[in-house]
C-alpha cells in the first residue's frame, strides 16, 4: 500500500525509526564539502539519505568515499553508484548529476543491513579530499578507498537511476527495480503471520508501473491463503503512504484486504481492502469497518477500479487517532476518521478510543470466504508528509 526515506523492513518487525544527520567537516573556512547523513533504521537494516554539499570549486564529475565503523552492508542504492570493499565505501556520480557546482549540492541514497550499533560515518572526502580540507576537490575520481586492518572482500556495486518522482522527502520509496531474484529480497519479507497456503508473491518483470519491475501477487481464496510482502515502519506520529496497486478481479461483497499494518497499542492489523464491492478500512480487534457496512455508509467509498493502476493514499495519525484515504488522489469521504462521528461512516470505529502506533506495511492479499484476485503493486513510499501520486 505518504512521492509507501525511511519507513513499508522485515513486514512482521518494529522498525527503530531513528534518524540521524551528520555533518562531515568542522565549520572552517571555504571547506572542500559538507556532507548530511539522514538515516532510518529498523532491528535488521536502514536506509541512508545522503547530501552532499560542494565548496569553492566546481567540479564535473564526483566521487565521495567514506568507511563505516561496524558491520554495515550497502544492498541497493539510488542516484548513484555505489562499491563497497569491506568497511570502505565508494559512491560515484552518473551521467545525470555528475556536474556538481561550487556551492551546489547532489543528493543520492542506498539501503543497507547492519547488525549491533549503526554508528554514522566521520570520514568523508569528496574527490579525495577530507569534507574538513579547505583544499579544493577535483575532478579525478580517486582509487577504493581501503582500510589495512580490516580484510579486503570483493567488492559489491549497487546502481540505479533516481528514486521514483516525488519521493525526496519519503522516508522510502521503493519501485523494485533493484529486485534481482524471483522472490522479493532486502528490506522485504514474504509471508503471512497467521495462515499462508497456496497465495504467492514473486517480482514480475512483465508488468510495471514504472520501470520494468512490479511485485505480483497471486492471491486465493479461503482464510487460509494469505500472501504479503512486508517492511517494517515506525508509526507513532503522523505516518503517510503511497502506494500504486493494479488487480484483476473487482472488490467481491465478502471481506478481503490487500494492506494491512500491526498496530503495536491494540495487537492487532489495521487492514485496508474492501467489502460490499466497495473500499474499506478495517480494525482487526473489534471488526470495527470503515464506512459502516449500511447502504448509505458504502455510497461514501468507491470501488478499486480492475486492469489499470490506481494510486492508493493514507494519512495516519495515531495520537489524534486520525484516518484519512486518497484514491487517484481525490480523498474518500467514506474512508476518513477525523474525531467527529459521522452517521454511517465512522460512528463504529469511534465507539472507543483509537490511537495507533504502527510497526510494519504489508501488501498482499487476505479473504476471509472464498475470493481470489491478482494484484500488482509498484512505488511503494512511506514518509511524515503526503508524497502523492
Amino acid at each position: 500500500m505518504n512521492r509507501f526515506a525511511g519507513a513499508l523492513a522485515a513486514l512482521c518487525l518494529a522498525a527503530a525509526g531513528t534518524t540521524a544527520v551528520v555533518l562531515a567537516g568542522p565549520a572552517a573556512a571555504a571547506p572542500a564539502c559538507s556532507v548530511a547523513y539522514r538515516v532510518n533504521q529498523w532491528q535488521t537494516g536502514y536506509t541512508a539519505d545522503i547530501t552532499v554539499t560542494n565548496g569553492a570549486t566546481a567540479v564535473s564529475s564526483w566521487t565521495l568515499t567514506w568507511h563505516y565503523a561496524g558491520n554495515q552492508a550497502v544492498t541497493s542504492a539510488w542516484n548513484a553508484t555505489v562499491r563497497q570493499s569491506g568497511t570502505a565505501v565508494t559512491a560515484e556520480s552518473l551521467p545525470y548529476n555528475a556536474a556538481l557546482p561550487a556551492g551546489g549540492s547532489v543528493s543520492f541514497g542506498l539501503q543497507g543491513t547492519y547488525s549491533g550499533t549503526n554508528a554514522a560515518p566521520t570520514d568523508f572526502a569528496l574527490n579525495g579530499v577530507s569534507c574538513g580540507d579547505p583544499a579544493p576537490p577535483t575532478s579525478t575520481t580517486p582509487t577504493t578507498p581501503t582500510t589495512p586492518t580490516t580484510p579486503t572482500t570483493t567488492p559489491t556495486t549497487t546502481t540505479s537511476g533516481p528514486q521514483p518522482a516525488g519521493c525526496a522527502d519519503a522516508a522510502f520509496c521503493d519501485d523494485f527495480e533493484q529486485q534481482t531474484g524471483s522472490t522479493p529480497g532486502g528490506r522485504w519479507t514474504v509471508g503471512a503471520a497467521n495462515c499462508q497456503g497456496t497465495g504467492t508473491v514473486t517480482v514480475d518483470g512483465s508488468v510495471a508501473h514504472s520501470g520494468s519491475r512490479s511485485v505480483k501477487v497471486t492471491g486465493q481464496g479461503g482464510y487460509c491463503n494469505h500472501a504479503f510482502l512486508g517492511t517494517s515502519v515506525t508509526g507513532s506520529g503522523v505516518l503517510y503512504g503511497r502506494f500504486w496497486v493494479r488487480h484483476t478481479t473487482a472488490l467481491p461483497s465478502g471481506h478481503v484486504a490487500f494492506l494491512a499494518m500491526r498496530d503495536s497499542t491494540d495487537g492487532r492489523d489495521l487492514r485496508a481492502g474492501g467489502q460490499n464491492r466497495a473500499l474499506q478500512w478495517n480494525r482487526e480487534s473489534d471488526d470495527a469497518t470503515l464506512p459502516a457496512q449500511s447502504p448509505a455508509g458504502v455510497a461514501q467509498s468507491v470501488p478499486l477500479p480492475t486492469g489499470t493502476w490506481s494510486c492508493f493514499e493514507f494519512r495516519l495519525d495515531g495520537a489524534a487517532g486520525q484516518l484519512r484515504t486518497w484514491l487517484g488522489g481525490s480523498e474518500v469521504p467514506g474512508l476518513v476518521v477525523d474525531g467527529v462521528p459521522t452517521p454511517d461512516i465512522d460512528q463504529q470505529w469511534l465507539a472507543r478510543a483509537w490511537h495507533p502506533s504502527v510497526t510494519d506495511l504489508r501488501l498482499g492479499w487476505e479473504s476471509y470466504a472464498g475470493d481470489a484476485d491478482t494484484l500488482w503493486f509498484d512505488d511503494v513510499a512511506v514518509g511524515s508528509s503526503r508524497i502523492g501520486c
